[in-house]
């Protein structure tokens, strides 16, 4: 069965960084796009990044030039890299399989939750001022 497992969280303090990994299993990982979504507590899942099969990548305008999505089709794995984190970044961060395979979503496509089909159980990212 599919499966995904985030990775890497952790307490860091503002300005520092951490790399978020998300194992997949169970599935064709090359041909899939996959994202990241963050909740932070009393807030709504939001967007994050999206690395699509083609090789596209998406950020949402509060993490665009600080975090990096990247991806390995040999060890199945999709990474977050995330610099100069601030405490607004505090939240449990999940990574998401596209619903679509062999698709290369596009800008508006990728922030939209009901694109992606299967999540991990999340990590917690927390950063101290």
């Amino acid at each position: 069965q599919v499966q995904l497992v985030e990775s890497g969280g952790g307490l860091v303090q503002a300005g520092g960084s951490l790399r978020l990994s998300c194992a997949a299993s169970g599935f064709t990982f090359s041909i899939y796009s996959m994202g990241w979504f963050r909740q932070a507590p009393g807030k709504e899942r939001e967007f994050v990044a999206y690395f699509s099969r083609s090789g596209n990548t998406y950020y949402s305008d509060s993490v665009k030039g600080r975090f990096t999505i990247s991806r390995d089709n040999a060890k199945t794995t999709v990474y977050l890299q995330m610099n100069s984190l601030d405490p607004e970044d505090t939240a449990v961060y999940y990574c998401a399989r596209d619903r679509v395979a062999f698709g290369s979503g596009y800008s508006s496509y990728a922030p939209v939750a009901g694109n992606y089909d299967y999540w991990g159980q999340g990590t917690q990212v927390t950063v101290s001022s």
